[in-house]
């Protein structure tokens, strides 16, 4: 089983067990986004809680004390436990990636990744979003990014689907037009 779907099933349980225990699951998620920059900055801890020199206990105590300090939800805390005591804190940043998406469904929330020739204002990027919003049904969660590459207009990709209103895409169909007639 790859890690991915590993951290999948880990963060299904986690999302599940903080709905049925009424935990404000935007704070779960932030504590998963909280613990995945403390284990960057501190690779040392990761290392040592999977070692196997070190008992279970000593692992269960370090990882414990560490949800301590940090304040973590309960459900939060129970997940590094279990995950410390099988060796498995690697899997923390796809957990916390997996929980996130898990999360933005249930607030029928969707990403859209948006290229654009130049940079958009305020006012434009506020006008895309409510567009495709209609498209899609759902509020969405704009990133946007420049490539000027694309000479005009706008690129946005929301999962699989994506909406190519380029300059660049548009000459190519018609440079494609004239190529077959």
């Amino acid at each position: 089983m790859s890690l991915r779907t590993s951290a999948n099933r880990y963060a299904r349980a986690l999302f599940d067990v903080a709905l049925q225990e009424n935990v404000d699951l935007a704070q779960v998620d932030r504590d998963l986004q909280a613990v995945v920059e403390m284990m960057k900055a501190s690779p040392e801890l990761a290392i040592v809680s999977e070692r196997r020199s070190v008992g279970d206990a000593a692992r269960q105590s370090l990882v414990e004390a560490v949800a301590k300090a940090m304040a973590l939800t309960p459900p939060t805390t129970k997940m590094l436990v279990l995950l410390a005591k099988t060796g498995k804190l690697n899997l923390v940043p796809d957990l916390a990636a997996s929980y996130r998406e898990r999360l933005l469904a249930h607030q029928n929330i969707v990403r859209a990744d948006v290229t654009s020739a130049t940079p958009l204002s305020p006012e434009k990027t506020r006008a895309l979003a409510e567009s495709l919003s209609k498209v899609t049904g759902k509020n969405v969660e704009l990133s946007v990014s420049v490539d000027a590459a694309l000479l005009g207009g706008v690129v946005a990709r929301i999962g699989s689907t994506v909406y190519d209103g380029s300059v660049r895409t548009q000459l190519q169909r018609m440079r494609q037009e004239l190529v077959e007639q």
